[in-house]
């Protein structure tokens, strides 16, 4: 298993390479960068510059994942408006695609194989029109992510439209072999169990987002630290077809406590420790990506006329990464 971990642990603090370094140091192979601005803004280009030196520079340590954007631009997710491209309103839908968009360009200054996508808001019921929306907008994402070699992983959330079901239709519906799913176990846990939800999405499960609660609400604890049962839980990953990444999604400290970051990599350690400890069969861990800008211009590129199609769409990217680099 590949370990990893998602920014979202300090999630109340710009991110800087300090951070990053500290992941590293408890043992993550993987990083998954969650965009949010105040954490991670994905326009600024001095932070965008610090990001591409530090992976340029850990090797071992892979960008493996982005977390879409959730809230509208705004320094602070607590008072900023939800992103929903299952909206009820189209206009409501295009303005979360462009800002989801925003975070996905950074690929073509610092590569990375995943974004993890919401599909609805928390404790929204199911609902055909938005149903549509939300394979209207994953369709036009897909378009804009895939010449940027990043492929889209639809996560399971605390509500109807995202249930386990809902996403093996919508991706079903949509046809696209590249189109996967980040398997949230903390959020299972909350509906309809972990074991359920491991069964009905095995065939395209990618990544899954590792923390615990009580069965009540999304906690984000440490594994261990809630009810689930991580025995269990592990020897039911073992029979997805894919080998996922393993990506700790942890609550931070809640006060911004300065110290806290000191006790994250032993956090960390003690984790894999115990998830290893349940996952004794000798599954071999997939090989890091390599993440360098170098790398990443062999791979996957648009046909001629592509992007065209896509309204200059590959203009845009251009002049997004000499913004970058002047």
């Amino acid at each position: 298993m590949l370990k990893a971990i998602s920014t979202y642990i300090h999630i109340r603090e710009r991110l800087h390479p300090g951070i990053l370094d500290k992941l590293a140091a408890g043992g993550a192979a993987g990083i998954e960068i969650f965009a949010m601005r105040g954490h991670f803004d994905y326009d600024d280009r001095q932070q965008v510059r610090e990001l591409v030196s530090w992976f340029a520079s850990q090797p071992d340590a892979a960008f493996q994942s982005m977390h879409a954007p959730m809230f509208a631009s705004g320094g602070d997710r607590f008072d900023s408006a939800p992103l929903n491209i299952a909206g009820q309103e189209r206009k409501e839908r295009i303005g979360a695609m462009d800002e989801i968009k925003r975070a996905i360009a950074v690929a073509e200054v610092i590569p990375f194989r995943f974004l993890v996508l919401h599909a609805g808001l928390a404790g929204e019921a199911f609902d055909e029109h938005k149903f549509e929306g939300a394979l209207t907008s994953v369709e036009h994402l897909h378009a804009f992510a895939k010449p940027l070699g990043v492929r889209l992983l639809l996560e399971n959330i605390p509500n109807e439209l995202t249930a386990p079901e809902k996403l093996v239709e919508l991706i079903r519906t949509l046809h696209y072999d590249d189109l996967g799913v980040c398997l949230d176990l903390g959020h299972a846990h909350l509906a309809a169990g972990v074991a359920t939800a491991i069964e009905t999405l095995k065939p395209y499960i990618r990544s899954v987002h590792v923390h615990d609660n009580h069965g009540l609400k999304d906690e984000h604890l440490w594994p261990g630290e809630g009810n689930i049962d991580w025995g269990r839980t592990m020897e039911a990953l073992r029979t997805a077809p894919h080998v996922p990444a393993l990506v700790l999604e942890v609550e931070g400290d809640p006060e911004g406590n300065p110290g806290f970051g000191k006790s994250v990599p032993a956090k960390m350690m003690a984790a894999w420790k115990a998830l290893e400890a349940e996952h004794r069969n000798g599954t071999p861990a997939p090989q890091a990506r390599n993440n360098s800008p170098k790398a990443h211009r062999g791979g996957w590129r648009a046909p001629r006329g592509f992007c065209g199609e896509l309204g200059g769409a590959r203009e845009l990217w251009r002049e997004y990464v000499l913004w970058i680099l002047l």
